[in-house]
């Protein structure tokens, strides 16, 4: 039987990531790439690392064991940045009340210490398992998830994947996508002074942006996903005009669209496209997509009856966790560019997501010694003989 975690060195790995600032922006995981790279060597790993953008990386590590299914493990190596309001230095691990305090503690580089021991305890009895196991860390997760989206380009065959990010040891089998359309709604520019003589496009904005909450609140609140509920229309910035003198002939909004299973991209234009064309008809706002700005990516499940769903709530369950799900994700996470890539995956980590951005950043410290033997049993249930 595989050994235990060890909590001593599970602290000590923690503490030596959230000492690397890795935030993103501006990014470059270089030096958390290479504290994986030297992790990893000395217990017969192949580790590749590749710069896929100026000082942006990705770590893959596999050790091969005979025949058997692929399987892997994927967190990414970026946090958001520090801020200010913390009451300790975001870059020292501190302890208080049962509680890691730090930087990246539970999103995501709590995942990432824990992982790391569960492939240093696969490595270290190979008699107890057949097939691979890989270690897939990324970059960019939190702004585009560019690291994710270079390695699903070119991924090889993966089997199964357990995604690290905050679930508080819950197993997670579906998550929302976020898609962010720029909308320019178009006017007509006149002097200020003869608003008359021109068309105002923040006026026609305004005219457009009752439509966006009624299609929210009347079309997309009906629609329900059983695991991640419903999918969302919102804007979140708004910029127009050029001068304090000239009536504005641009406006543009730009807009934060949530997507369940199901739905994508593609089909949430459609519905805008739709949208827009009854408005200029209607309300005379002239207005068109006119770009997007980058997400995470879109939505993703896989089958509650899936062989990794069950094994991942079997061994949450083992662990401890009273109701191990499986559950929706609210946010958008790298799962669904291994799904795209052929995997089927669960995500599960340590950890609240509701504390991840935030000053004071926390995951606790048994939950989190507990995730490492989570996931330490998923990979030995996958692989075991």
């Amino acid at each position: 039987m595989i050994a235990p975690p060890d909590p001593a060195r599970l602290l000590t790995t923690l503490s030596a990531l959230i000492a690397i600032p890795s935030e993103n922006p501006p990014g470059g995981e270089r030096a958390v790439a290479q504290y994986i790279r030297d992790y990893l060597a000395p217990f017969g790993f192949t580790l590749r690392l590749e710069e896929y953008a100026p000082e942006r990386f990705n770590v893959e590590a596999v050790l091969c064991n005979g025949a058997g299914p692929v399987f892997a493990f994927n967190t990414h190596m970026d946090t958001v940045p520090a801020g200010s309001g913390w009451t300790s230095d975001p870059f020292v691990l501190s302890e208080r009340e049962g509680r890691l305090f730090g930087r990246g503690s539970c999103d995501c580089k709590g995942p990432l210490a824990a992982m790391l021991e569960a492939l240093r305890l696969m490595a270290q009895d190979r008699a107890s398992w057949s097939g691979t196991v890989m270690g897939v860390f990324t970059g960019d997760e939190e702004v585009a998830s560019e690291g994710a989206k270079h390695y699903r380009a070119q991924a090889g065959k993966i089997d199964m994947v357990v995604v690290g990010e905050p679930t508080g040891n819950t197993t997670v089998c579906a998550h929302k996508g976020s898609f962010r359309p720029r909308v320019r709604v178009f006017g007509k520019a006149a002097h200020s002074g003869s608003p008359h003589l021109g068309e105002n496009a923040i006026f026609g904005a305004g005219a457009l942006m009752p439509r966006l909450a009624a299609f929210h609140d009347q079309v997309l609140a009906r629609r329900s996903h059983p695991l991640v509920g419903s999918p969302s229309l919102t804007v979140t910035r708004i910029s127009g005009g050029h001068a304090d003198n000239v009536i504005p002939e641009a406006c543009e909004m730009l807009l934060d669209r949530r997507l369940i299973p199901g739905e994508t991209d593609e089909s949430a234009v459609a519905e805008l496209e739709g949208l827009l064309h009854t408005a200029a008809q209607e309300i005379g706002v002239k207005s068109e997509i006119v770009g997007k700005n980058a997400t995470t990516g879109g939505a993703a499940q896989t089958a509650i009856d899936a062989q990794i769903v069950q094994m991942s709530i079997a061994a949450c369950e083992a662990a401890g966790v009273l109701d191990a799900g499986p559950f929706g994700f609210q946010g958008a996470c790298d799962l669904v560019h291994f799904i795209e890539a052929g995997a089927s995956g669960t995500v599960i980590g340590a950890g609240d997501i509701r504390v991840a951005h935030k000053p004071d950043e926390f995951v606790p410290k048994a939950e989190f010694i507990t995730s490492c033997a989570i996931y330490r049993d998923i990979a030995q249930r996958v692989l075991g003989r």
